[in-house]
Protein backbone atom coordinates (compact mmCIF):
# COMPACT_ATOMS: atom_id res chain seq x y z
CA UNK A 1 0.00 0.00 0.00
CA UNK A 2 1.61 3.55 -0.73
CA UNK A 3 1.24 5.65 2.06
CA UNK A 4 2.22 9.35 3.02
CA UNK A 5 2.85 9.52 6.60
CA UNK A 6 2.53 13.24 8.04
CA UNK A 7 4.12 13.66 10.90
CA UNK A 8 3.36 15.79 13.40
CA UNK A 9 5.95 17.93 15.99
CA UNK A 10 5.77 15.60 18.95
CA UNK A 11 7.22 13.09 16.94
CA UNK A 12 10.11 15.29 16.58
CA UNK A 13 9.88 17.57 20.11
CA UNK A 14 7.69 16.73 23.26
CA UNK A 15 5.87 19.33 24.89
CA UNK A 16 7.94 21.07 27.24
CA UNK A 17 11.31 19.97 26.18
CA UNK A 18 14.20 22.27 25.52
CA UNK A 19 14.79 21.33 22.22
CA UNK A 20 18.20 19.97 22.30
CA UNK A 21 19.53 18.29 19.60
CA UNK A 22 20.03 14.91 21.93
CA UNK A 23 16.41 15.26 22.68
CA UNK A 24 15.01 15.80 19.61
CA UNK A 25 17.69 12.89 18.48
CA UNK A 26 16.23 10.41 21.02
CA UNK A 27 12.43 11.17 20.05
CA UNK A 28 13.57 11.30 16.27
CA UNK A 29 14.71 7.34 16.42
CA UNK A 30 11.61 6.35 18.32
CA UNK A 31 9.40 7.88 15.47
CA UNK A 32 11.75 5.53 13.17
CA UNK A 33 10.64 2.36 15.18
CA UNK A 34 7.16 3.14 14.35
CA UNK A 35 8.12 4.12 10.56
CA UNK A 36 10.45 1.09 10.04
CA UNK A 37 7.85 -1.37 11.10
CA UNK A 38 5.39 0.06 8.44
CA UNK A 39 8.16 -0.47 5.42
CA UNK A 40 8.90 -3.95 7.14
CA UNK A 41 5.31 -4.82 6.31
CA UNK A 42 5.45 -4.03 3.01
CA UNK A 43 3.96 -0.43 3.03
CA UNK A 44 5.63 1.75 0.39
CA UNK A 45 5.82 5.19 2.58
CA UNK A 46 6.43 8.98 1.95
CA UNK A 47 7.07 11.52 4.95
CA UNK A 48 6.50 14.90 5.53
CA UNK A 49 6.81 16.49 9.17
CA UNK A 50 6.12 19.71 10.66
CA UNK A 51 8.79 22.35 11.97
CA UNK A 52 7.44 24.53 14.13
CA UNK A 53 9.75 24.29 16.87
CA UNK A 54 12.99 24.45 15.50
CA UNK A 55 12.01 27.64 13.05
CA UNK A 56 11.13 29.58 15.63
CA UNK A 57 14.25 28.47 17.56
CA UNK A 58 16.04 30.03 14.32
CA UNK A 59 14.16 33.22 14.00
CA UNK A 60 15.29 33.27 18.06
CA UNK A 61 18.88 32.78 16.76
CA UNK A 62 18.57 35.47 14.59
CA UNK A 63 17.57 37.91 16.41
CA UNK A 64 20.13 37.27 19.65
CA UNK A 65 22.77 37.53 16.90
CA UNK A 66 21.23 40.06 14.69
CA UNK A 67 23.87 42.53 15.70
CA UNK A 68 26.86 40.18 14.99
CA UNK A 69 25.34 38.40 11.70
CA UNK A 70 22.32 39.82 9.70
CA UNK A 71 19.35 37.74 9.86
CA UNK A 72 18.09 35.41 7.35
CA UNK A 73 14.32 35.80 6.27
CA UNK A 74 11.78 33.47 7.31
CA UNK A 75 11.61 31.33 3.98
CA UNK A 76 15.57 30.61 4.17
CA UNK A 77 14.67 29.55 8.38
CA UNK A 78 12.18 27.39 6.78
CA UNK A 79 14.69 25.76 4.40
CA UNK A 80 17.09 25.77 7.37
CA UNK A 81 14.38 23.89 9.69
CA UNK A 82 14.16 21.39 6.82
CA UNK A 83 17.37 20.40 6.31
CA UNK A 84 17.72 19.95 10.21
CA UNK A 85 14.73 17.53 10.54
CA UNK A 86 15.07 16.05 7.68
CA UNK A 87 18.64 14.94 8.45
CA UNK A 88 17.48 13.76 11.94
CA UNK A 89 14.84 11.84 10.27
CA UNK A 90 16.87 10.06 7.44
CA UNK A 91 19.94 9.09 10.14
CA UNK A 92 17.36 7.70 12.42
CA UNK A 93 15.54 5.80 9.42
CA UNK A 94 18.92 4.21 8.08
CA UNK A 95 19.85 3.16 11.79
CA UNK A 96 16.62 1.44 11.68
CA UNK A 97 16.64 0.10 7.83
CA UNK A 98 20.66 -0.99 8.67
CA UNK A 99 19.79 -2.91 11.17
CA UNK A 100 16.75 -5.02 10.51
CA UNK A 101 15.88 -3.82 6.84
CA UNK A 102 14.30 -3.32 4.09
CA UNK A 103 17.42 -2.27 2.34
CA UNK A 104 15.88 0.91 1.13
CA UNK A 105 17.64 4.37 0.42
CA UNK A 106 16.55 7.05 2.71
CA UNK A 107 16.68 10.66 1.37
CA UNK A 108 15.66 14.39 2.47
CA UNK A 109 14.33 16.84 -0.40
CA UNK A 110 14.52 20.46 0.36
CA UNK A 111 10.98 21.18 -1.30
CA UNK A 112 9.35 24.57 -2.36
CA UNK A 113 5.76 25.50 -2.43
CA UNK A 114 4.21 27.43 -4.57
CA UNK A 115 1.32 29.88 -3.82
CA UNK A 116 -0.66 32.87 -5.40
CA UNK A 117 1.06 36.26 -4.79
CA UNK A 118 -2.55 37.42 -4.75
CA UNK A 119 -4.27 34.73 -2.03
CA UNK A 120 -6.28 36.25 0.76
CA UNK A 121 -4.03 35.49 3.39
CA UNK A 122 -1.51 37.79 2.68
CA UNK A 123 -4.11 40.85 3.73
CA UNK A 124 -4.51 38.41 6.89
CA UNK A 125 -1.69 37.65 8.59
CA UNK A 126 -2.58 34.82 11.57
CA UNK A 127 0.59 32.85 12.23
CA UNK A 128 2.78 33.70 15.26
CA UNK A 129 6.16 33.44 14.15
CA UNK A 130 9.32 33.84 16.13
CA UNK A 131 10.07 35.36 19.72
CA UNK A 132 8.25 37.39 22.09
CA UNK A 133 9.00 41.30 22.18
CA UNK A 134 7.74 44.10 24.54
CA UNK A 135 5.16 46.66 23.50
CA UNK A 136 8.19 49.26 22.66
CA UNK A 137 9.95 46.95 20.46
CA UNK A 138 6.61 45.67 18.53
CA UNK A 139 5.82 49.46 17.61
CA UNK A 140 9.66 49.69 16.13
CA UNK A 141 9.37 46.57 14.34
CA UNK A 142 5.94 46.93 12.62
CA UNK A 143 7.35 50.78 11.86
CA UNK A 144 11.12 49.28 10.88
CA UNK A 145 9.76 46.78 9.10
CA UNK A 146 6.60 47.14 8.59
CA UNK A 147 5.77 43.58 10.35
CA UNK A 148 2.31 43.07 12.12
CA UNK A 149 2.47 42.14 15.48
CA UNK A 150 -0.10 40.92 18.05
CA UNK A 151 -0.26 40.65 21.80
CA UNK A 152 0.01 36.65 22.41
CA UNK A 153 -2.10 35.81 25.55
CA UNK A 154 -0.56 38.40 27.69
CA UNK A 155 2.94 36.92 26.93
CA UNK A 156 4.01 39.72 24.96
CA UNK A 157 4.25 40.89 21.40
CA UNK A 158 4.54 38.42 18.38
CA UNK A 159 4.97 38.75 14.64
CA UNK A 160 1.84 37.48 12.39
CA UNK A 161 2.63 36.02 9.14
CA UNK A 162 0.08 34.59 6.45
CA UNK A 163 -0.56 31.36 5.63
CA UNK A 164 -1.65 31.05 1.95
CA UNK A 165 -3.09 28.11 0.40
CA UNK A 166 -0.77 25.43 -1.01
CA UNK A 167 -0.88 25.26 -4.93
CA UNK A 168 1.76 22.96 -5.97
CA UNK A 169 4.40 21.79 -5.05
CA UNK A 170 8.04 22.13 -7.50
CA UNK A 171 9.87 19.71 -6.73
CA UNK A 172 6.63 17.16 -7.38
CA UNK A 173 8.70 15.34 -10.13
CA UNK A 174 11.59 14.29 -8.57
CA UNK A 175 9.48 13.09 -5.33
CA UNK A 176 7.38 10.72 -7.90
CA UNK A 177 10.67 9.39 -9.16
CA UNK A 178 12.41 8.72 -5.92
CA UNK A 179 8.94 6.88 -4.35
CA UNK A 180 8.38 5.63 -7.42
CA UNK A 181 12.29 3.76 -7.46
CA UNK A 182 11.83 2.53 -3.60
CA UNK A 183 13.33 5.45 -1.86
CA UNK A 184 11.75 6.87 1.43
CA UNK A 185 11.73 10.56 0.88
CA UNK A 186 11.53 12.75 3.37
CA UNK A 187 9.98 15.67 1.70
CA UNK A 188 8.00 19.14 1.91
CA UNK A 189 8.86 19.34 5.75
CA UNK A 190 6.55 22.47 7.79
CA UNK A 191 4.40 22.67 4.32
CA UNK A 192 7.13 23.05 2.22
CA UNK A 193 8.90 26.80 1.79
CA UNK A 194 6.55 28.90 0.33
CA UNK A 195 7.72 30.94 -3.05
CA UNK A 196 5.51 32.97 -5.58
CA UNK A 197 6.27 33.51 -9.08
CA UNK A 198 6.58 37.22 -9.72
CA UNK A 199 5.39 38.83 -13.00
CA UNK A 200 8.48 38.26 -15.03
CA UNK A 201 8.33 34.40 -13.60
CA UNK A 202 11.13 34.55 -11.16
CA UNK A 203 10.73 32.53 -8.07
CA UNK A 204 10.60 34.52 -4.67
CA UNK A 205 10.24 33.94 -1.63
CA UNK A 206 8.09 34.90 0.90
CA UNK A 207 7.54 35.79 4.57
CA UNK A 208 4.80 33.04 5.46
CA UNK A 209 4.23 29.51 6.88
CA UNK A 210 1.91 27.01 5.86
CA UNK A 211 0.24 24.48 7.23
CA UNK A 212 1.87 21.17 7.03
CA UNK A 213 -1.06 19.10 6.62
CA UNK A 214 -2.42 20.85 3.89
CA UNK A 215 0.53 20.66 1.84
CA UNK A 216 0.93 16.66 2.88
CA UNK A 217 -3.02 16.61 1.44
CA UNK A 218 -1.62 17.95 -1.84
CA UNK A 219 1.61 16.17 -1.91
CA UNK A 220 -0.62 12.64 -0.91
CA UNK A 221 -2.92 13.41 -4.54
CA UNK A 222 0.36 14.51 -6.45
CA UNK A 223 2.09 11.11 -5.28
CA UNK A 224 -1.19 9.42 -5.87
CA UNK A 225 -0.98 7.65 -2.75
CA UNK A 226 -3.87 5.28 -1.44
CA UNK A 227 -3.68 6.55 2.51
CA UNK A 228 -3.28 10.05 4.17
CA UNK A 229 -1.43 9.00 7.81
CA UNK A 230 -1.87 12.34 9.75
CA UNK A 231 -0.11 11.63 13.41
CA UNK A 232 -0.29 13.43 15.99
CA UNK A 233 -0.80 13.66 19.57
CA UNK A 234 -4.27 12.11 20.09
CA UNK A 235 -5.44 8.24 19.75
CA UNK A 236 -8.45 9.19 17.57
CA UNK A 237 -10.12 12.21 16.50
CA UNK A 238 -13.34 12.99 18.91
CA UNK A 239 -16.41 15.36 19.40
CA UNK A 240 -17.07 17.27 22.13
CA UNK A 241 -13.16 17.52 23.11
CA UNK A 242 -13.07 18.35 26.39
CA UNK A 243 -16.19 18.19 27.90
CA UNK A 244 -17.88 15.51 30.14
CA UNK A 245 -19.63 13.90 26.95
CA UNK A 246 -16.35 13.95 24.60
CA UNK A 247 -16.55 10.64 22.49
CA UNK A 248 -14.07 9.13 19.91
CA UNK A 249 -14.75 8.54 16.74
CA UNK A 250 -13.37 5.44 14.99
CA UNK A 251 -14.50 6.59 11.43
CA UNK A 252 -16.28 9.19 9.76
CA UNK A 253 -17.40 10.31 6.06
CA UNK A 254 -16.59 13.55 3.91
CA UNK A 255 -20.46 14.43 4.61
CA UNK A 256 -20.07 14.10 8.43
CA UNK A 257 -16.70 15.93 8.80
CA UNK A 258 -17.90 18.48 7.07
CA UNK A 259 -21.11 18.57 9.38
CA UNK A 260 -18.87 18.38 12.85
CA UNK A 261 -16.65 21.36 10.68
CA UNK A 262 -19.83 23.21 10.60
CA UNK A 263 -21.01 22.61 14.00
CA UNK A 264 -17.51 23.96 15.59
CA UNK A 265 -16.60 20.32 16.61
CA UNK A 266 -13.04 20.85 15.36
CA UNK A 267 -11.35 24.26 16.26
CA UNK A 268 -8.98 26.06 13.54
CA UNK A 269 -5.93 26.30 15.90
CA UNK A 270 -6.10 22.13 16.43
CA UNK A 271 -7.88 19.67 15.10
CA UNK A 272 -9.96 22.05 12.01
CA UNK A 273 -6.67 21.58 9.49
CA UNK A 274 -6.54 17.87 9.59
CA UNK A 275 -10.09 17.50 9.16
CA UNK A 276 -9.99 19.81 6.40
CA UNK A 277 -6.90 18.47 4.90
CA UNK A 278 -8.37 14.95 4.86
CA UNK A 279 -11.42 16.26 3.67
CA UNK A 280 -9.14 18.09 0.60
CA UNK A 281 -7.59 14.77 -0.08
CA UNK A 282 -10.46 12.75 -0.16
CA UNK A 283 -12.20 15.29 -2.78
CA UNK A 284 -13.12 13.45 -6.02
CA UNK A 285 -10.92 10.47 -4.92
CA UNK A 286 -11.09 7.34 -5.60
CA UNK A 287 -10.72 4.71 -3.29
CA UNK A 288 -8.48 6.12 -0.51
CA UNK A 289 -9.03 7.24 2.99
CA UNK A 290 -7.18 9.27 5.25
CA UNK A 291 -6.30 8.06 9.02
CA UNK A 292 -5.91 10.53 12.20
CA UNK A 293 -3.78 8.88 14.43
CA UNK A 294 -1.05 8.76 17.15
CA UNK A 295 2.56 7.63 16.44
CA UNK A 296 2.35 5.23 18.55
CA UNK A 297 -0.71 3.88 16.92
CA UNK A 298 0.41 3.97 13.68
CA UNK A 299 0.60 0.49 12.45
CA UNK A 300 -3.20 -0.64 14.44
CA UNK A 301 -4.19 2.23 12.58
CA UNK A 302 -3.29 1.22 9.12
CA UNK A 303 -5.16 -2.27 10.20
CA UNK A 304 -8.16 0.14 11.09
CA UNK A 305 -8.40 -0.82 14.67
CA UNK A 306 -7.41 2.56 15.98
CA UNK A 307 -7.09 5.87 14.86
CA UNK A 308 -10.15 7.62 13.16
CA UNK A 309 -10.35 6.80 9.55
CA UNK A 310 -12.68 9.07 7.00
CA UNK A 311 -13.45 7.92 4.02
CA UNK A 312 -15.63 9.25 1.21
Amino acid sequence: MKVLVSLGGNAILQHGQKGTAEQQATNVQNTAKHLARLLRRGEKITITHGNGPQVGNILLQNEIAKDTLPPMPLDVCGAESQGMVGYMLQRAMRTELDADGPNLPVTTLITQTLVDAEDPAFKNPTKPVGPFYTATESSDLERLKGWQMISDSGRGYRRVVPSPTPLDILEKETIIRLYEAGTVVISAGGGGVPVIRDKDGMLRGVEAVLDKDRTAALLAKIVGVETLLILTDVEKVSINYGKPDQRGLDRMTVRECRRYLDEGQFPAGSMGPKIESAISFLTGAGKRRAIISSLESAEEALNGTAGTTIIN
